[in-house]
């Protein structure tokens, strides 16, 4: 069953890069005691997630504080080494957090994986964005296949 608004999002681990290395996070470290804009990207380093979906959120951060967002977090099926250098690459270190799903479990917890074989991809998370204030879903946001425009930072705003 897909996550729904008003829902605690579910216990998980994420890998993180950080200066020292890979470090594992819990649900409860990233979205407890504030309010979190998280954000699922089929793919680092893939088109429209590196030309699109993840700079309109860096290119947002400002506005999103100003609507009381605490913290950016960035999402998918990708591997912690993956998500560091997609970080490196986009000039996002340190402005948000980067969470590396590496197994899938947190998308499919949620109810948001998709399957990406046809395209040699695997199981992966579905694009979507969302609120939580601390922990629980205020905002959802889940786009149809192969659509970019819900899970944008600039319909969030909207939204908020």
């Amino acid at each position: 069953m897909t996550i729904q608004v008003g829902d605690r999002l579910p216990d998980a681990t994420f890998m993180t890069p950080t200066a020292d290395g890979p470090k594992p996070v819990t649900t409860a470290d990233v979205f407890g005691g504030r309010k979190v804009a998280l954000f699922a990207v089929p793919g680092a380093f893939t088109p429209t997630c590196s030309a699109r979906h993840l700079p309109s959120y860096k290119d947002k951060a400002e506005e999103l504080a100003g609507k009381g967002v605490d913290a950016i977090a960035c999402l998918s099926v990708n591997d912690v080494f993956v998500m560091g250098a997609w970080a490196r690459d986009q000039g996002v270190e340190g402005a948000m957090t980067m969470l590396a799903d590496g197994n899938g479990a947190f998308a499919k917890a949620i109810g948001l994986e998709m399957d990406g074989s046809k395209f040699g991809m695997g199981i992966r998370a579905q694009r979507f964005s969302l609120v939580a204030d601390d922990g629980v879903v205020t905002h959802l946001f889940v786009e149809a296949p192969a659509e970019y425009r819900v899970s944008s930072a600039e319909h969030m705003l909207e939204n908020l």
